[in-house]
């Protein structure tokens, strides 16, 4: 590893996005620069991006957006100004070094400020860049970086003996379209947003955030969604429910459900999964998914920060992972790659990712298979970070048929270059 850097760019909303624990109106954009040298001498640079959404990564009533913006940034420089020693000091695998780097960043001390989440976030532009510069390096795909056996020790615990074998067999690579979400939150005006969503781009999935503390309003809501959809012309409207942990407990997803099923069926049937609904410590708050799942599938989201808790996930019934790359490229294929071991789903969520991150989630959501597409919001609430890829990659970042597009699913590194 030769260089690294880190730029901040502000970045409004179009819209303020609407979570369970708040209002996100504006974001920091870190944007990344890792510049490395591989064991045959070839030089390249790779390029990464992450929103530092403390809102969702680092919730806190006493403490202000400012505050944890500037701690946000404090801890990317720093990581920017350490990345070598952070990643263990001796050359490695790419994703060894990415797993060295989430170790030493969020566990090392995993009572520090800011919370384990938010940390990853800040480590995750550095890893993808890391990912993209040895694959522009050597003009291989991020995901073919595991077709020969390696050696991955800090993976070992997770996959066992032989983790490049593993992640190999997870791996899909369909090379095709992935359909695209929406985000429809509490006060969103659905006649507007379905025009343009809709009638002027194709989407027919939509994302429904609740509020988890009514289970009626909540029902009631994904129905009017439904019930939108249907008018807009979407034959077959395709739904997911996100409290941001807002559910006090499973017992409220089944009201829910249940008002739901009994009130519109054809909503009820329209529902795909549900992301995470209670509290994020999986530990601490301790809950049996079984029966919900057998209904509707139930994902785990913010609560997957260690792979260590993955069997503990699955002994609590959950049905799959909702994988996101803003908790670290090489963490987030490990755990698809221990879920699809285990027979557990895989989904593919988002942080608002423009540019450079929007690129990555579609390349990862279609080098894993995730059910769901791909979830990129960043066209529908902050449009101008993704200029500088338009038009060239409009299919990707202003789609018009619903589907999240690229003309190649296969380039080098983690797809900077295009």
């Amino acid at each position: 590893m030769l260089d690294s850097q880190v730029d901040f760019i502000d970045r409004q909303l179009n819209a303020p996005l609407l979570l369970s624990t708040g209002a996100i109106s504006q974001l920091t954009e870190a944007r990344v620069r890792v510049a490395v040298r591989t064991s045959s001498g070839k030089e390249a640079e790779g390029r990464g991006n992450i929103y530092l959404s403390d809102l969702w990564a680092w919730p806190h009533a006493d403490l202000p957006h400012s505050h944890r913006d500037a701690r946000l940034r404090e801890l990317t420089r720093e990581i920017s100004d350490q990345l070598w020693t952070l990643c263990g000091g001796e050359q490695a695998h790419p994703l060894e070094l990415g797993l060295r780097l989430h170790s030493s960043v969020c566990h090392r001390t995993p009572d520090a400020e800011p919370p384990v989440l938010a940390r990853a976030m800040c480590v995750s532009p550095f890893d993808a860049a890391l990912h993209d510069a040895v694959g522009q390096a050597l003009n291989l795909s991020a995901f073919d970086f595991y077709r020969e056996a390696c050696e991955l020790p800090s993976a070992r615990s997770a996959l066992g003996a032989h983790p490049a074998e593993m992640i190999q067999r997870s791996l899909k690579r369909r090379d095709q379209a992935l359909p695209a979400w929406v985000i429809l939150g509490k006060n969103d005006d659905l006649a507007a947003l379905f025009d343009e969503w809709v009638r002027r781009r194709g989407y027919f999935c939509f994302k429904v955030k609740i509020m988890g503390v009514n289970p009626a309003e909540d029902a009631s809501r994904v129905s009017d969604v439904h019930k939108a959809a249907c008018r807009a012309g979407v034959p077959q409207p395709q739904i997911s429910a996100d409290s941001n942990e807002a559910n006090p407990d499973p017992e409220s997803v089944t009201e829910f459900l249940d008002i739901l099923q009994s009130q519109d069926t054809a909503a009820y049937g329209a529902l795909q999964y549900l992301e995470q609904p209670t509290a994020r410590d999986i530990r601490e708050h301790a809950f049996d998914w079984r029966d919900v799942a057998r209904r509707k599938d139930v994902m785990l989201d913010e609560g997957l920060t260690d792979l260590e808790i993955l069997p503990l996930a699955r002994e609590q019934g959950w049905s799959g992972l909702a994988i996101k790359t803003c908790k670290g490229h090489s963490f987030a294929l490990v755990a698809a790659a221990w879920a699809a071991s285990h027979g557990m789903k895989l989904t593919m969520q988002d942080l608002t990712n423009p540019g450079y991150s929007g690129i990555h989630a579609a390349l990862f959501a279609n080098a894993v298979g995730a059910s769901n597409g791909v979830e990129i919001n960043s066209p529908q609430f902050t449009p101008t970070a993704n200029a500088q890829w338009l038009p060239r990659l409009a299919g990707l970042f202003d789609p018009v048929d619903g589907r999240h597009t690229l003309a190649d699913w296969r380039p080098a590194g983690l797809g900077s270059s295009l």
